[in-house]
């Protein structure tokens, strides 16, 4: 019988590897929930840019006993486009949205609200990212629910699409009106 060197066999033990960690990551509940550290605690700070011809908002804002939303996006942002009409519909309905423009040119970002409506009931820019990576954000879109008191209940990173609406942001919008 023919013996097998060490180094002919480490592809089959690397290649197992692999397959160990896909059969982990399978066994995750939900493998498009991206975990957050900042779920259950106080929102961080605001610290934004004006945008020009649009209220904007403050970390009063949110601890104002109201539940409301707190959206990152960008003009460059196809998925961005994609969940504007499920934000409209939430700013119809009267849910507080709050829109941060995340490393845009103003410019771009004036003519995509302009386009396609401000569903914000207070806007401001974060230019080079700062208040994002104090968020923890992961990428745009993403939402944050926040209870009236300044709590972050969830974190949505991706477009909100009919589905999204109706079985994780209503859901945590209930949670924070508790």
């Amino acid at each position: 019988m023919a013996k097998i060197s060490p180094m002919m066999a480490l592809p089959v033990v690397v290649f197992a590897g692999f397959v160990g960690l896909a059969f982990v990551g399978m066994g995750r509940e939900d493998p498009e929930n991206l975990p957050s550290a900042r779920e259950g605690k106080a929102a961080p700070a605001v610290a934004l840019s004006d945008f020009p011809g649009k209220e904007s908002f403050a970390n009063e804002t949110l601890r104002d006993g109201e539940v409301k939303l707190v959206n990152y996006w960008a003009s460059w942002c196809g998925p961005c486009r994609a969940e504007h009409p499920s934000l409209t519909a939430l700013s119809e309905e009267g849910v507080a949205i709050y829109g941060v423009n995340y490393k845009d040119q103003l410019g771009n970002a004036q003519s995509f609200l302009e386009e396609l409506g401000d569903p914000y009931a207070g806007v401001g820019r974060d230019e080079n990212g700062r208040m994002a990576l104090d968020w923890g954000l992961y990428g745009v879109p993403e939402t944050y629910v926040i209870d009236g008191e300044g709590t972050i209940v969830l974190r949505f990173a991706g477009p909100i699409t009919a589905k999204v609406l109706e079985q994780t942001i209503r859901p945590a919008m209930e949670k924070a009106a508790e």
